[in-house]
């Protein structure tokens, strides 16, 4: 049993009067006393904090003008290109700001562990991206203390920031920070060649982040090139004509279903010359439910954990009795997990063998094939050949999705093995270059946790030997 000994004048100068157990558990005391061994600074000293801007929920989409960094987005550090979007006029209105190269996200409300998480915005196209306000910006200013914003960053991410965050945090199931317990927040100051070798790790990390988004944005061109689609477009009619007959056949009466570009794409993926067939005949779709046991841990992967390059970003741990009941289909190693639900279609990930026995939610498909790797499988449903065709079969009113006989229905091209073998050698780089990345990260700000700890040196040498491992 833990317990901790407060004086009532200890409680009575917390400007928030906290008196709860947990905050001044022996963990959070520890903290205290382990930032006490080395210099720190107040982040309001250092860097600006700027909550962004109330946009209206309706206003975001997928068709916008700008990009919109959401909760979601910051916690499971999502590529840019699957954020939503806002339009101009919308951002104009609310006289919202854009962020810029180096600038610091962190959520400001969010379930347990992921209120005070950070990331990182790295080489954003000029002008195109914004944040809204559930989330806050920090910009580093010039001073003498804290010279690197990279440096800034992994030591927001140390478990000493984060466990400020958390322990400040208000509420039961969704918490919130306000902005002083952020401002107060310690940050710890080492000499400027420290934070130099801690900024050159996260720097190359998000370098190597780069590359492996550029891998899998190759492997798309190689497939959209074969198929012959490297230019099309989708375009949307404002009227067409249709025959009754094909109402009849279809079962279906919405003019959306029936616009040309979804004619228009199958046609290019008939005339393909390896040949082509329907997915429900190329792909084995395992719809069977799994019963978790109660006591037993399991990997849970949602929606929300899916980044825009076929990976998962993270996923939650939780005994059998307190998943969700949606947590009912487990995922095996290259097993592809296809978005149900219209509006994250492309949310389409590829299980990795970490991953290999996690249970996912109900509102996935889970997909395999032997005729087609899972790598070229998963490019070719997150490129228009798929997303067209997913949002062509979704269906419903308040929750609209597609059903698995209209996933079934849609057209696939057999794609020729020599492609397929090139598609998944870029795939494959792509995840061990993000692979690399997240390793890099977490030792520059397992680097900060250990010079508080310990020293510099000691943090220096550690580090590096890491770099020497990944051959940086």
């Amino acid at each position: 049993m833990q317990y901790s000994i407060i004086k009532i004048e200890t409680v009575r100068a917390n400007p928030d009067f906290r008196y709860e157990a947990e905050f001044f558990s022996p963990k959070y005391l520890h903290n205290d006393r382990q930032l006490k061994n080395c210099a720190t600074i107040s982040l309001t000293e250092i860097a600006t904090f700027h909550n962004g801007a109330a946009y209206d929920s309706s206003e975001l989409n997928s068709q916008g003008d700008l990009w919109v960094a959401k909760i979601g987005d910051v916690t499971n550090k999502r590529d840019y290109i699957s954020w939503d979007k806002v339009s101009l006029y919308h951002f104009a209105k609310l006289k919202a700001c854009y962020l810029e190269h180096k600038d610091i996200l962190m959520t400001l409300t969010g379930d347990p562990p992921d209120v005070g998480k950070v990331d990182l915005v790295f080489s954003p196209p000029i002008k195109k991206l914004s944040w809204n306000q559930r989330v806050a910006r920090i910009r580093l200013k010039n001073n003498d203390s804290i010279c690197e914003s990279l440096y800034l960053f992994a030591a927001l991410s140390s478990k000493y920031c984060r466990d400020h965050i958390e322990r400040w945090a208000k509420g039961i199931r969704q918490r919130n920070v306000g902005n002083p317990a952020v401002l107060s927040m310690p940050i710890p100051v080492f000499s400027p060649s420290f934070q130099k070798t801690i900024a050159y790790a996260v720097d190359y990390s998000f370098l190597l982040l780069q590359q492996s988004r550029k891998n899998f944005t190759q492997a798309q061109t190689l497939l959209l090139s074969e198929l012959g689609l490297l230019d099309w477009q989708p375009k949307h009619a404002l009227s067409f004509v249709r025959n009754y007959s094909d109402n009849q056949q279809a079962g279906r009466i919405d003019a959306d279903y029936f616009q040309p570009k979804y004619d228009e794409i199958v046609k290019a993926i008939k005339a393909y010359k390896g040949g082509w067939d329907t997915l429900s005949n190329l792909l084995n779709i395992k719809d069977k439910n799994f019963s978790p046991v109660d006591n037993k841990e399991y990997r849970y992967i949602e929606l929300a954990n899916i980044g825009g390059n076929g990976e998962v970003t993270g996923h939650t741990i939780a005994e059998g009795q307190e998943l969700p009941t949606r947590a009912r289909r487990k995922v095996r190693k290259n097993d592809v997990i296809v978005s149900s639900i219209e509006g994250s279609l492309s949310s389409i990930a590829l299980i990795s063998e970490e991953l290999d026995s996690a249970l996912c939610s109900t509102g996935f498909y889970v997909v395999g094939s032997d005729k087609i790797n899972s790598e070229t499988l998963l490019v070719l449903l997150k490129s228009p050949v798929g997303q067209e065709q997913l949002k062509k079969g979704c269906s419903g009113t308040i929750l609209t999705a597609i059903n698995k006989d209209e996933l079934g229905k849609v057209i696939l091209p057999v794609v020729d093995k020599r492609i397929q073998s090139k598609i998944q050698q870029k795939v494959s780089e792509s995840f061990n270059l993000r692979k690399q990345s997240k390793h890099l990260l977490e030792c520059a700000k397992k680097a900060v946790e250990m010079a508080i700890e310990k020293n510099e040196k000691t943090a220096i040498n550690w580090i590096k030997q890491k770099e020497e491992k990944l051959k940086i």
